[in-house]
């Protein structure tokens, strides 16, 4: 059986050189290489969504592969596809760095200027760990495919547009459709979501910044399990010690969490850290909540243009949701999709704070009326997100999140019926 090798370079000199020694190796089979480490992430996230045995045997990483550091991109290759083996090709394979790659989860490593001795016996050697490793579990059937949880963020456009209670009511909403959940709060310094949910905690995300291999065990002692089922990692307590959550950290955590949960919230907060940067770019849906006024719309555009130039997430691929929107506004979701260049949710959140006000202040979020507008609003943007599983049997059968199941754990099954304030 021939050996899929994937090779990650961003250097064109350097991509010529690899592919025509990889394609000199005895039952090679190169595939097209990929130039940046957000393709490769893709295109690995692609072919493990249709099967784990679609993945490459092994992928091939460059040194100065970009926008993401080699090590940190070895590291979320090895957390979301640990079938498939990687090499480091580098310039420096002396002690330390080998030390390093092996740490971050590199099966190999390949010294610069490449020769075909050593690669061929490092491919084959990755290549068998690889077969080996499938074998062993079945070819997939029974393990984690590798594409893992949907991650998604949401971030504001300014503070106080609701970011956080729009993060906090897709949680409830993914948990309460009988996925496994897990709420991140990454709004480091300034973070609610302990507030909104009641939560007295000892642990938080910055507990995990300085773990180099965050196991499930380690994870499940840092996370808190709140009474809805939600799985909860909050921001800490004191928010000086923000600052040790890195993105370096930040990868490693999401990747985490993306291996043991089904959906992951992100609460980004409205101010770009390292830390919030790498969820952002990570994420498998960018969420930016706008209230419909022109400051907040400014600072929507402000934000999606930084995202664009700092190679984080381009406007296409970032989705605008629209909260306090009534009809009679001036900015209505067509117009600020024109203005940011993003998608738009066809789902608004209406502007009635009166639904909000004395569960915000009780702590008690997630004991919203569930007749409201506002929480049937934010869970139907659950359903049109994909991140609900409408319930067998329940009214409207296998219809889309949106149009009429049950969700469990909610009376009300707010998130799917239709609306009845006419908002949106």
């Amino acid at each position: 059986m021939p050996t899929r090798i994937l090779p990650a370079v961003g250097d064109a000199d350097a991509v010529r050189s690899l592919t025509t020694l990889l394609s000199q190796l005895p039952d090679a089979e190169p595939v097209a290489p990929v130039t940046d480490s957000t393709q490769l992430v893709d295109t690995l996230a692609r072919l493990a969504a249709e099967s784990v045995d679609e993945l490459p045997e092994v992928v091939v990483v460059h040194e100065r592969i970009g926008p993401v550091p080699a090590l940190e991109l070895i590291r979320e290759v090895a957390l979301r596809f640990p079938a498939v083996g990687v090499i480091l090709v580098t310039s420096d394979p002396g002690p330390a760095l080998f030390q390093a790659a092996m740490d971050h989860g590199a099966r190999g490593l390949v010294a610069l200027p490449l020769s075909y001795e050593e690669l061929a016996s490092r491919v084959q050697a990755v290549a068998q760990w690889s077969v080996g490793v499938r074998r062993h579990l079945g070819s997939g059937g029974d393990v984690f495919t590798g594409a893992g949880g949907t991650v998604v963020t949401v971030s504001g456009a300014k503070g106080g547009v609701g970011a956080t209670l729009t993060a906090v009511q897709l949680a409830l909403a993914a948990q309460a459709s009988g996925r496994a959940t897990a709420l991140v709060d990454l709004d480091l310094q300034t973070g609610d979501v302990a507030s909104y949910l009641d939560v007295q905690f000892r642990r938080s995300v910055a507990d995990l910044a300085a773990i180099a291999d965050i196991s499930p065990r380690v994870l499940a002692d840092a996370v808190f399990r709140h009474d809805t089922g939600l799985a909860l990692l909050l921001a800490p307590g004191e928010g000086e010690r923000g600052e040790d959550v890195t993105d370096r950290a930040a990868r490693q955590i999401v990747g985490a969490l993306r291996s043991r949960y089904e959906v992951v919230v992100i609460d980004c907060g409205a101010q770009l850290g390292g830390a919030g940067a790498a969820a952002v770019e990570m994420a498998d849906t960018a969420l930016l909540v706008t209230t419909p006024d022109v400051v907040a719309v400014r600072g929507a555009k402000r934000a999606v243009r930084m995202w664009d130039r700092l190679q984080i997430r381009k406007a296409e691929e970032t989705t605008v949701v629209v909260n306090r929107h009534t009809r009679a506004t001036e900015i209505q979701p067509a117009l600020i999709q024109k203005i940011t260049g993003t998608a738009v949710a066809a789902t608004t959140v209406p502007a009635h704070f009166k639904e909000l006000q004395a569960a915000v202040d009780a702590g008690r979020v997630h004991e919203l009326d569930a007749k409201g507008t506002v929480k049937q609003a934010l869970w139907r943007l659950a359903g049109e997100l994909g991140l609900v599983t409408p319930v067998e049997g329940g009214r409207g059968g296998g219809r889309r999140a949106g149009g009429g199941g049950r969700l469990r754990g909610d009376r009300g099954a707010t998130a799917l019926r239709r609306r009845k304030d006419g908002a949106g």
